[in-house]
């Protein structure tokens, strides 16, 4: 990750230890402060070794870059599965391919799938007969020739019958056949072992998990289906400074002209970690891939502070507060900010400070020390 440089303006340093432990004796009585304001002379500060720098502009309203995974989302994946036990013959795509809604992807050699044909034709079959008897029972009654239960009877038969047709047809249905086939299957009862498994939607085939005379199980995976027309990014945010994020906070990928957006931040944090999961969607262009990792920064979504970025170094903690040590006439004031962003080198944060300030980035402890044995 490359951060800008920040302008460093070092107060030379040339005392010595002890010019230091004499100056531990001479500040009570020379330096008066109010609770959180340092007052120094030059050559108190220089000699403590402090630091100063100009604070650096951060994009508006934008963390630092955070890692960021590339992931498909959940909803968009598609695993085929065997419809019927069998044999792999051949493969129709590869990895990377993109079929269409209907194309075919590979094809089976199934005895099951024969029997179930099989036993949709004896059902067709049946209700032929069902519906014949049904018609010459109905003629008979009209005759009174046989009693009504009679043709109670058969209508329960001609019924059961058409049950036992749309249950096997929906049967063919599940194992990939369209109703065309079906069609053709009941007119010309052509029964065949071999079984093509085709495409639900349009998608890009993103694995396969079978190969060419592979036998196997009804149900067990063939091929995975993605859409790659938006994809997520995965980011993990320190737990310190997730309160800047919220969910609808424009995000953008370094080198990505499309930005996205915030749609999860998670409720739980990762114990190992101590990092919360943002989760952010982008519309896809075909530059991003999945399994890529990219440079992410998200927006704030404040109320349009300007964001700074000075030196890890210069941030002050005191419980979950942050501040930093402004320089002013004679000495420094402690201000507090609101920490945005950080990384082991740099911070983003937000607060009444301006460019035209010089905050301390060295002797940090040194003027912590006199606030708090001055301050008691």
């Amino acid at each position: 990750m490359q951060l800008r440089q920040a302008t460093l303006r070092p107060i030379p340093f040339r005392g010595t230890v002890r010019a230091l432990v004499a100056l531990a004796f001479i500040l009570p009585s020379s330096a008066s402060m109010a609770e959180d304001e340092v007052k120094l002379s030059a050559v108190q500060a220089h000699n403590l070794g402090v630091r100063v720098t100009h604070p650096v502009s951060s994009r508006i309203d934008q963390t630092l870059p955070y890692p960021a995974q590339i992931v498909i989302p959940t909803p968009q994946l598609w695993v085929v599965s065997a419809p019927v036990a069998g044999m792999v013959s051949n493969l129709a795509v590869a990895r990377g391919d993109r079929v269409n809604a209907g194309q075919p992807l590979l094809t089976l050699e199934s005895p099951s799938f024969v029997s179930q044909q099989r036993e949709y034709l004896q059902a067709v079959a049946q209700e032929v007969l069902a519906a014949q008897q049904l018609k010459r029972n109905a003629d008979l009654f009209e005759g009174k020739a046989v009693p009504q239960r009679v043709l109670e009877a058969s209508q329960t038969e001609a019924r059961q019958a058409s049950i036992a047709v749309a249950e096997r047809r929906q049967m063919l249905r599940l194992s990939g056949l369209s109703d065309e086939a079906i069609s053709r299957l009941t007119n010309e009862a052509a029964i065949s072992a071999r079984l093509t498994v085709i495409a639900p939607r349009a998608a890009s085939v993103v694995d396969i998990a079978v190969s060419p005379g592979q036998r196997l199980e009804q149900s067990a995976p063939l091929v995975k289906l993605a859409q790659l027309s938006s994809l997520w990014a995965e980011i993990a945010i320190p737990a310190a400074n997730i309160r800047a994020i919220r969910a609808g906070a424009k995000i953008d990928i370094e080198g990505y002209a499309i930005p996205g957006k915030v749609v999860l931040v998670s409720e739980t944090t990762d114990a190992a970690t101590q990092t919360i999961l943002v989760r952010a969607e982008i519309a896809n262009n075909g530059e991003l891939h999945p399994g890529q990792t990219a440079a992410a920064r998200i927006g704030f979504l404040s109320a349009g502070e300007s964001a700074w970025e000075i030196p890890y170094s210069g941030l002050v903690r005191r419980g979950e507060q942050t501040w930093v040590f402004v320089a002013i006439d004679g000495g420094f004031r402690l201000v507090p900010v609101t920490l945005l962003a950080e990384d082991q080198d740099h911070v983003v944060v937000s607060g009444p400070i301006t460019d035209k300030n010089e905050i301390a980035i060295g002797g940090i402890s040194a003027l912590r020390g006199i606030i708090s044995g001055l301050g008691q």
